[in-house]
């Protein structure tokens, strides 16, 4: 018999409840129905799921002899030739001096904002970072604060009133809102006192500029970023990660990013699908066109439904405000009930009252099945706020 939890974490588990924010994994097989949900923006992890391909990424990287699976940490067994030579590969397709490759985009950014700083130094991270970075940065010796998100007034007096070496850390494009930073000032505002600016690049790898490789090579900033983060577990449709940067910036965290340190390095077979993620990455340019047309017409629905609030974003992720956990949990259960794979994006994770339908958009999306479940989520909400009315009405408000 197992022991019985502390009563904190029946607290804790109890009070999530009674808000409506329990998380649950929920089995999902994203065939069944009409994905708007996956971080799959190009299709690419479909491409990467079908058996010939598997087995031509097999036979034609994998050496013949040797280990492939994994057997230790990079820096006790796991190292090998093929890690060293993606890595190479990688930092050559981002135009960087160095890569290092990690396990997880989690990993990556705890690792890499973990490690940097000390207690004479600051980082200073927009409010809306990523929970990974923020995590990153909690574990880092320096002194941390948040500015307004993407102000870049509230930036400048961050920075002016910074010790030691300063570090700024952003999101290219940002998860729950779907808007950019605006990268081309914060350089300038960076450059303009010292600074060191670290970039998220997790949903806009493989998404934009012309082979895939992120906003910040789209704008040609790669020479004024101290570093970036680019996860394979997103439009590349695998999993992992890799910071690139400067050959001394590899050297660091080979030496003080914890969850590179201590984490047991990627198999072979791991490395190989990465490779010909970006390899097939690299080539669909139609689908990158599909995707941005769709976006387009997309919010060109918005006219058609004015009972919606639409977050402001012209990214692949596009949002219904939806205020109270209750009731856009109840608009995703009436979703996934007819196939529309979207997600309820809860408070915490969004601010109370700002609670969400996150509809991530694809190339192989139709309009019409967007289109389709935007009626849907009408729908629903018409019927919730009659039941409010007459419910307000026969209680007296």
């Amino acid at each position: 018999m197992s022991h019985a939890p502390p009563q904190g974490i029946l607290n804790a588990l109890a009070e999530r409840q009674a808000a409506q924010a329990l998380r649950r994994l929920v089995p999902l097989d994203l065939g069944a129905g009409v994905d708007l949900c996956s971080n799959d923006y190009l299709g690419l992890a479909r491409v990467l799921g079908e058996r010939d391909a598997l087995q031509q990424v097999v036979l034609r990287q994998l050496p013949q002899n040797g280990v492939l699976g994994a057997t230790g940490s990079r820096l006790v067994s796991g190292s090998s030739k093929a890690h060293c030579d993606l890595e190479h590969f990688i930092a050559q397709q981002h135009d960087c001096e160095a890569a290092l490759l990690f396990g997880s985009g989690y990993e990556a950014n705890l690792g890499l904002l973990g490690a940097i700083g000390s207690r004479s130094d600051t980082i200073i991270y927009d409010k809306l970072l990523h929970a990974s970075m923020r995590d990153g940065v909690r574990l880092s010796l320096a002194r941390s604060f948040s500015f307004k998100h993407n102000d870049l007034g509230d930036l400048r007096d961050k920075l002016m009133n910074a010790r030691g070496e300063r570090f700024v850390a952003v999101e290219s494009l940002y998860s729950m809102d779907g808007d950019y930073a605006p990268l081309g000032e914060l350089c300038a505002v960076c450059e303009e006192f010292g600074a060191f600016l670290i970039v998220d690049e997790a949903h806009a790898t493989g998404v934009f500029g012309e082979q895939g490789q992120g906003l910040v090579q789209q704008a040609g900033l790669q020479e004024r970023v101290f570093a970036r983060v680019h996860t394979f577990g997103k439009a590349l449709g695998f999993r992992g990660a890799v910071v690139v940067g400067s050959k001394t910036l590899r050297e660091y965290l080979i030496n003080f990013a914890r969850t590179f340190v201590y984490s047991t390095a990627p198999d072979l077979l791991s490395l190989a699908l990465v490779r010909r993620a970006y390899e097939v990455s690299a080539g669909m340019s139609r689908e990158r066109s599909m995707l941005a047309a769709l976006i387009e017409q997309v919010r060109a629905l918005r006219g058609d439904f004015p009972n919606l609030e639409f977050i402001d974003s012209t990214s692949p992720i596009q949002g219904v405000i939806i205020s109270g956990n209750d009731r856009v949990l109840a608009v995703e259960e009436r979703l996934w009930a007819e196939g529309f794979f979207a997600r309820a994006i809860r408070s915490p994770t969004v601010p109370l009252g700002r609670e969400r339908i996150r509809l991530c958009i694809h190339a192989f999306n139709s309009l019409d099945e967007v289109r389709a479940a935007l009626s849907l989520i009408s729908a629903v909400l018409t019927v919730i706020s009659a039941r409010a009315v007459m419910t307000e009405a026969q209680y007296g408000g």
